[in-house]
């Protein structure tokens, strides 16, 4: 491999010839050789935008010459255009501001801006990475903006399209499943009547409430903190600066990002990630529910519950032939595991927020858009694959129903429940249905008997109530 030589503060340095980045980015390929897991996309081109909204910005204030400024906005595009994405090589395991990252975006934009003037890749002119790129900013304000920056906008392109594609899904299935009347389960054991639209309803609700609470949060994710530089006093910058770059980023995104309200809150703390952190776990948990649920349901095909067929999308074992598994259920159920343990790092990393400035953002945020990403992939394919395939096994539901004992409980207002309990013991026993008991006791008349006990009467309120 050919290199060149670049300088910084520390010294020469040397760096690959073909790269568009420069000596700090080098340094730190050196000094943080961890997990060879570097940034999202998703991050990289948000800070792709903040760095051309930045050199706009400067423009505007005449305080970067016009020529230098559209070299930095074309170099900027093609980061916010995910042309680059192979230059962002830093680890996320690094510095804990992201100075590392945030030094990487200045050199490669600088690298890219200075072949664009002169024909040469890389150095410090005529665009240098800190002077001109990094104009009015500092990673302190700079990578808590891309971060909320990129949260927001996979939220929206990603994870709540995903969400709302299986609440409706689940919605369809309810309306078709509502004439299915199935045995309720409760502790896993027999419960009262139910119908299978009303559980998959359920489910619905669900997941369109675990769309409300990540929209909750977006009005905290809107709030930015450029413009407070390296402790939120907004030294070295132009006092419009943060306010003009924001309603940039706004205008571009089609969301209603603003200025943050408090510049040291903005830096100092990570609560919003915190608390995002803390509803993608929420549903993550209400996910993991759904996805049991119907995995449970499915389960036999011939020796289990078996009241839901799913799809078959692919042989279940290497040993057992014909065996298909509930793949895409537990596919979800690990990422949704995956989740929750993020939300964990996410928590204990704000608690280092100490004084003027988080130390942990790089894991935070590598954390908050794995969690968006792998959800919103993993809802997706799990609405196409199996929710959207699931047929009702009406028969083996209406066979569960005829055979429980559960039934017993629309006699409760009529014989009492201690009556009840002993028809219901017997009904075990004798290996009879409940029905079978009250007939040969002469609980009711064989008329009364057939309408107390009608499943389908028992899944709709208050109509069991005394018979």
């Amino acid at each position: 491999m050919e290199y060149r030589t670049e300088r910084d503060s520390m010294g020469e340095v040397r760096v690959p010839s073909h790269a568009y980045y420069g000596a700090q980015t080098a340094r730190a390929l050196e000094n943080f050789p961890i997990s060879g897991v570097v940034f999202s996309p998703a991050f990289i081109r948000a800070l792709g935008a903040i760095k051309g909204a930045a050199a706009e910005t400067n423009m505007e204030l005449k305080l970067l010459d016009e020529i230098r400024a559209r070299a930095i906005m074309e170099a900027s595009g093609e980061v916010a255009d995910g042309m680059l994405d192979h230059e962002f090589v830093v680890d996320v395991f690094q510095t804990g501001s992201g100075t590392s990252s945030n030094m990487n975006a200045n050199e490669v934009i600088a690298g890219r801006a200075n072949e664009i003037l002169t024909g040469r890749r890389g150095g410090k002119e005529p665009v240098h990475p800190n002077d001109h790129v990094n104009l009015g900013q500092s990673s302190n304000d700079t990578i808590p903006t891309a971060f909320h920056v990129a949260a927001a906008l996979e939220l929206h392109r990603v994870l709540l399209p995903a969400l709302k594609g299986l609440a409706r899904a689940l919605r369809e299935k309810a309306q078709a499943w509502d004439g299915v009347v199935k045995i309720g389960r409760t502790h896993l054991m027999d419960a009262t009547p139910i119908r299978l639209g009303q559980e998959a309803g359920g489910w619905a609700r669900q997941v369109e409430l675990s769309v409300a609470r990540l929209e909750s949060v977006l009005p905290r994710l809107y709030e930015l903190a450029q413009g407070g530089t390296a402790v939120g006093t907004g030294i070295n910058t132009h006092p419009e600066f943060g306010t003009r770059v924001v309603e940039k980023l706004s205008e571009r995104f089609g969301l209603p990002f603003r200025e943050a309200e408090n510049h040291f809150e903005a830096q100092h703390s990570r609560d919003a990630a915190v608390e995002l952190a803390g509803q993608l776990a929420t549903v993550a948990t209400s996910l993991m529910k759904v996805a049991n649920d119907i995995r449970w349901l499915s389960s036999g095909p011939r020796c289990g519950i078996g009241e839901i067929f799913l799809p078959s999308v692919q042989p279940g074992s290497s040993i057992m032939p014909g065996k298909v598994n509930p793949v895409m259920n537990e596919a979800l159920m690990m990422v949704c595991v995956q989740v929750m343990g993020n939300s964990v790092t996410v928590q204990l990393a704000n608690t280092h927020g100490n004084l003027d400035l988080n130390t942990m953002m790089p894991v935070m945020i590598r954390g908050i858009l794995e969690s968006i990403t792998y959800l919103g992939n993993a809802v997706r394919v799990f609405t196409e694959k199996a929710v959207k395939g699931m047929e009702a096994n009406g028969e083996r539901a209406r066979a569960f129903v005829e055979n429980s004992l559960a039934l017993v409980t629309a006699l409760v207002p009529l014989v009492g429940y201690d009556r009840a309990a002993e028809i219901a013991k017997e009904a075990l026993r004798e290996g009879k249905t409940v029905g079978q008991v009250c007939l040969e006791k002469g609980v009711l008349s064989p008329q009364d008997l057939e309408r107390v006990l009608d499943p389908w009467r028992m899944t709709e309120p208050g109509v069991a109530w005394g018979g």
